[in-house]
């Protein structure tokens, strides 16, 4: 649980260096407590045309979504010490797939699989997000194999 709280705290501190920053793709699923990823860079998302943070206190990774793949899914979790704004379990599944060539196409699967089941995502779920981050050619294979 101490690990957790300062895991925390590091998400918070970069929330709030970034605030248009949203934890995503290995820091989410972590957070989430999804696959077996310990990410040794904080992972946000921003706009496109955000300004892009030079921050040397935090190890800070940055990706670039436009439109709904970067404004849907976001969840605002409230901690002692200030909030983090971090996409859900769905969102962030199908964001890894996006991005699979920076993390790993097995990180996605190990994801996926892991997601369903410990139901942190419905099929649904998933689906409405492989949409909007344009990735269901990608993970309709696996999710069809999961079944």
């Amino acid at each position: 649980m101490k690990g957790q709280m300062v895991e925390h705290r590091t998400l918070i501190e970069a929330s709030t260096l970034v605030p248009k920053g949203v934890i995503c793709l290995l820091s989410a699923l972590h957070f989430h407590e999804i696959g077996t990823q310990e990410p040794s860079d904080i992972w946000l998302a921003l706009p496109n045309s955000a300004w892009r943070p030079r921050i040397r206190t935090l190890r800070l990774r940055f990706v670039y979504p436009s439109g709904k793949a970067y404004s849907e899914g976001i969840e605002i979790r409230e901690f002692p010490g200030g909030s983090i704004r971090v996409y859900n379990a769905a969102k962030t599944v199908a964001d890894t797939f996006k991005f699979r060539n920076k993390i790993g196409q097995d990180v996605a699967v190990e994801a996926l699989k892991d997601t369903l089941s410990s139901r942190k995502a419905s099929r649904d779920e998933l689906w409405h997000f492989a949409k909007i981050c344009r990735v269901q050619k990608i993970m309709r294979p696996y999710l069809e194999a999961l079944s």
